[in-house]
């Protein structure tokens, strides 16, 4: 997603527009803007009486988290061959926590661990 228009481009654009010089449509060409966005500021300051962006959310919370780290690190530094679908499952076993197997890839690449079968 792309960072948010800066509060002093937002607040020309709405004093432009409070000193009625132009129409949405000029206003958005005169600052190199898309019209739904001055369209949805105006409409912003109108409600609000504030110009500043909506606060962005944050991604989701790892179902893994850092407490769990060290038990993963055991389950596989036990069974350095395990698959990921049976480190999951001795996961579940151990924690309760029942997790994809893209997050126990994810997670075993950010402990910086490798899950191979013992070579012969």
């Amino acid at each position: 997603m792309p960072a948010p228009y800066s509060t002093d481009l937002r607040q020309r654009v709405i004093n432009a527009y409070e000193a009625n010089e132009g129409s949405q449509r000029q206003l958005a060409k005169r600052f190199k803007v898309s019209l739904s966005f001055v369209q949805r500021l105006i409409r912003l300051y109108e409600n609000t009486g504030q110009v500043s962006p909506k606060h962005h959310g944050g991604g989701a919370i790892a179902k893994i988290q850092v407490e769990d780290l060290p038990l993963v690190q055991q389950l596989v530094s036990e069974q350095p061959d395990a698959l990921l679908v049976e480190l999951c499952e001795r996961l579940a076993l151990r924690r309760g926590l029942q997790v994809s197997v893209p997050t126990m890839h994810r997670t075993v690449q950010k402990l910086g661990l490798t899950t191979k079968k013992n070579s012969r």
